[in-house]
């Protein structure tokens, strides 16, 4: 088993403890993903993406996308089938499943779409104004004027 020290991310950085985190559970995981069912993660411009999942056999009414805390949560249940089939071969799975996949901060979905037996969902990450860099004015030395309200003793 391979092992990390993270310490020197702690040194150097604020503010990175969770994707520290991460890591750590993911490295140290026992237990394996599931491949069922196979998906996509694709980049669509500077700050939007795309999951596609194979979701053939599903309808609309048997898929759910749901986002709870940072994590996106796929799910699909299929509904019972009235008359009993006698398959010969049965190649296409449509068993139950969840598929979580933890998303970014400021990471929100944007829409999904089903067609052709994909699932596709849009996600677009949008940094708020406050987070985005700002250049800072340097004074040299006088003092900055400010909008000061004089504080008068009620006593």
């Amino acid at each position: 088993m391979r092992t990390f020290d993270f310490a020197p991310l702690h040194r150097a950085s604020i503010g990175f403890d969770q994707i520290a985190d991460l890591m750590d559970r993911t490295l140290n995981s026992d237990v394996t993903q599931p491949s069922y069912p196979p998906y996509n993660i694709e980049k669509t411009a500077a700050d939007a993406y795309r999951i596609s999942i194979a979701v053939a056999g599903f309808s609309d009414a048997d898929l759910t996308v749901e986002v709870k805390e940072n994590a996106l949560v796929v799910a699909a249940k299929k509904a019972a089938e009235e008359t009993e089939r006698t398959y010969l071969h049965r190649g296409i799975a449509t068993r139950a499943f969840e598929r979580r996949f933890t998303l970014a901060d400021h990471v929100r979905v944007t829409g999904a779409s089903h067609a052709d037996g994909m699932l596709h969902i849009d996600l677009q990450r949008e940094v708020p104004e406050a987070l985005k860099s700002r250049r800072i004015e340097i004074s040299n030395g006088t003092p900055v004027e400010t909008d000061l309200v004089e504080a008068k003793s009620v006593n």
